[in-house]
């Protein structure tokens, strides 16, 4: 029979089963005292809803993201797409600046006014001196005040110290993550002229193997024309296809590389024509449409474009070059959009089909991102089909012009050294 000895927590027993059952009884009680709290928290925090929002205060996760490290605003303009600077707060703090400026103005010539006001009037001062003096003798100085003030705090009761709050979370802020290109520094614009002033419609050649017809969904107004004839043709090297783009009115080139390994595309090279930029991505997770759960079927209707979180010099390019792919003008009732959003210099390529809908009464209203509900859209949701495909980017170099040789000059290119906490985009 199995003894009924009980199980003592403080001493390790020898027997396994038994050391067994002791760890299991311990992780219960911790697991028991654990949920008691937490039931009990939850019962206090009803009552006074002030408790969770100090709770919620200071539990602040602490991620890569919050930790991200910029550069300041020094050095030369040439090297200026390494830096790590926030272009919307870099035009904040100079706006700033310069409203400072103006009011340090008219601060400056209010008080010119005012001094040459009071020289006029000194000679008119020195006859009301004697009054003033009369008047001010009647009122009590402030070395009686604050005696006075000490005697009374010495008779009145000392009260206890109230303990200080501790420091509330400031709110999420209300602005959204896209991009404001309006902000692109004037030394970019000056330097890649064909990227910030595209054509009205833009005009792709794509080159590839296998994906072709994935990439003329994905960009409109997109022709694939096969690179050889057969596999012992001549292979026309980059410089050449970009030529024979140039003469036929295309704007921009886009070469799909493939892994033959894996029979996957793993770069993607994107070419503003006739002179460069050539940008060079690679690919990584890539995932065919009709891989895609509930997938849906593009309809060839232009597509909208989001534009998330690039906020670096750097950044800005980029995002300019994908909004110069895709025409100004989408067709609203395809209700197609392509999102590229930027985390931790890779850039997450999705396209999805949305539908406006009523909610049902099982779901939440949408929120803001100061967490309070959006007013005029509380029966409202909406729901996405992804359309594919689905893949992540991640830009490796930039040349100055086409690329004809390994060696070249290049504009930016990713270093080797990394800093978790900075980020190129």
């Amino acid at each position: 029979m199995a003894s009924s000895k009980p199980i003592t927590t403080g001493i390790k027993p020898k027997n396994k089963l038994r050391r067994s059952a002791a760890y299991l009884s311990i992780k219960k009680a911790k697991e028991s005292a654990k949920r008691d709290a937490r039931f009990k928290r939850k019962r206090e925090e009803d009552k006074d809803p002030s408790l969770r929002e100090e709770r919620r205060s200071q539990n602040v996760p602490v991620t890569i993201d919050a930790k991200r490290v910029w550069d300041d605003e020094v050095g030369d303009e040439e090297d200026m797409l390494g830096w790590a600077i926030d272009v919307e707060r870099a035009a904040k703090k100079r706006k700033l600046a310069e409203e400072e400026a103006e009011r340090n103005g008219e601060e400056g010539i209010l008080a010119k006014l005012k001094q040459r006001d009071a020289e006029a009037a000194g000679e008119g001062e020195g006859e009301d001196d004697e009054l003033d003096d009369e008047v001010d003798s009647m009122l009590a100085s402030e070395d009686e005040e604050d005696q006075a003030d000490g005697s009374d705090s010495e008779d009145r009761p000392s009260r206890p110290k109230q303990k200080a709050k501790p420091a509330k979370r400031a709110p999420s802020p209300s602005t959204s993550t896209a991009t404001d290109l309006t902000l692109s520094p004037e030394f970019l614009k000056s330097k890649f002229p064909a990227i910030f002033n595209p054509a009205p419609e833009p005009k792709i050649l794509v080159e590839t193997h296998h994906h072709a017809d994935i990439l003329t969904s994905l960009f409109p107004n997109s022709t694939y024309i096969r690179r050889t004839a057969h596999a012992h043709a001549h292979k026309y090297s980059v410089r050449e296809i970009a030529q024979f783009a140039t003469a036929r009115g295309y704007t921009n080139l886009v070469i799909l590389s493939e892994a033959l390994h894996l029979k996957l595309p793993d770069g993607l090279e994107i070419i503003t024509l006739p002179s460069g930029p050539h940008f060079h991505f690679s690919i990584s997770n890539w995932v065919d449409s009709k891989k895609l759960p509930g997938h849906g079927n593009p309809t060839g209707h232009l597509p909208e474009l989001i534009l998330n979180q690039f906020r670096t010099p750097l950044g800005i390019l980029t995002a300019q070059l994908f909004r110069s792919l895709y025409p100004p003008s989408p067709e609203l009732e395809g209700r197609t959009v392509v999102t590229l959003h930027n985390q931790r210099d890779y850039i997450f390529v999705r396209r999805h089909r949305y539908v406006f809908r009523d909610k049902r009464s099982s779901e939440k209203s949408i929120v803001g991102t100061d967490g309070k509900v959006v007013k005029g859209v509380e029966d409202i949701k909406a729901g996405l089909q992804e359309l594919g495909p689905r893949f992540t980017l991640k830009l490796r170099r930039v040349d100055r012009g086409v690329q004809w040789k390994s060696g070249q000059e290049w504009q930016w290119k990713g270093k080797m050294e990394k800093q978790r906490t900075r980020f190129a985009m």
